[in-house]
């Protein structure tokens, strides 16, 4: 069995508020962090102020955080590359930092979604850009970028087939305020933190529309009902959603105000559009794209998701959001546990 060895030099790919969050973890946990972003000015604006204040405003940048615009120079003798890029830009990423990269260099990240052009699971475009030799891991679990650089109480999940290499990311993230757990549950995990951002769009529209916490008890339940469903459809493990990539995750992102997936719904429940919603949103929301991807999985695999076909349907089928609240309503009652 190996041993554990915490690496001293992580590329963080990605400069959102998730990123940014997590390169200030890294930082204070010992490491040496390049944060890089595609977006020259916004890494400009970064290295000036030394803070992130589009996406993370109020948390200064340790000086081990080294932020640059070119991959080149973030992958440069790195041994390990933490991607958090929005799903839709997770292939490009990996295939342009491919080359660039040694063949010893470990890759985890912790972008949560499907790819949205073929609808596959992440761990599936790492393999087939990276080969299968590769050591990778997903990051997972109940998180807020703005609490976790806020250094308040935290878990999360590393999943991995790699029993070792799962202990090794989980170490340089583990601290006195962050729990990082192992799974090898990869399919699990991820399916986890994509699907709930679906559920959380359903659980804002319910609360936009003026429903109490009775139907948000309802919607997360049965929410999880259909994510494990299709998790286990996809091949994950029954014990994952009931564990922090799951349920927690889930609950956190369908009561919080910090979701933009939740509050993302709440706007469509007053009436906004898709488009004027994210704009006035500012981030990426990836609900958006993985409810496209939820329905199409549901689809072609048989199986009954009816919260996630509605939030589908309002977003890309225009159905009011009463309509869908009512169409719920009116599905013939059957026994719970089936």
């Amino acid at each position: 069995m190996s041993s554990i060895v915490i690496t001293r030099h992580i590329a963080v790919l990605g400069a959102g508020s998730w990123g940014t969050a997590l390169a200030i973890l890294l930082a204070r946990n010992g490491l040496q962090v390049r944060l890089w972003g595609h977006e020259s000015q916004h890494m400009e604006r970064l290295e000036r102020a030394r803070e992130n204040k589009e996406f993370l405003p109020g948390f200064v940048l340790p000086a081990s955080v080294v932020i640059t615009d070119e991959l080149k120079a973030a992958l440069s003798d790195v041994s390990e590359v933490l991607i958090v890029v929005p799903s839709h830009a997770f292939a490009t990423v990996l295939r342009t930092s491919e080359s660039l990269m040694s063949t010893h260099t470990g890759i985890s990240w912790a972008t949560k979604g499907f790819n949205p052009s073929d609808n596959r699971l992440l761990h599936h475009i790492a393999a087939e850009i990276l080969g299968n030799n590769r050591k990778t891991a997903v990051i997972s679990g109940p998180t807020f970028a703005k609490e976790v650089a806020a250094g308040l109480p935290t878990a999360v999940t590393v999943a991995s087939v790699d029993h070792d290499y799962a202990k090794q990311v989980s170490s340089y993230l583990h601290s006195k305020r962050l729990r990082a757990y192992t799974s090898d549950d990869i399919v699990g995990v991820q399916v986890g933190g994509a699907a709930k951002n679906v559920l959380a769009i359903a659980a804002g529209i319910a609360d936009g529309l003026g429903f109490g916490a009775n139907t948000r008890a309802a919607l997360i339940t049965r929410g999880l009902v259909e994510l494990t469903r299709l998790g286990l459809a996809l091949g994950g493990k029954a014990n994952t959603f009931n564990g922090l990539a799951g349920l927690g995750d889930l609950a956190l992102t369908c009561t919080d105000n910090q979701s933009r997936n939740r509050r993302f719904g709440v706007l469509l429940a007053q009436g906004i559009t898709t488009n004027q919603a994210c704009q006035q949103i500012g981030q990426e929301v990836e609900g958006v794209i993985t409810a496209k991807s939820v329905f199409n999985q549901s689809q072609q695999l048989g199986l009954e998701m009816p919260i996630c076909e509605q939030v589908y349907k309002i977003i890309y089928e225009h159905i009011a959001p009463l309509q869908a609240v009512e169409t719920l309503l009116d599905r013939v009652a059957k026994t719970e546990l089936n």
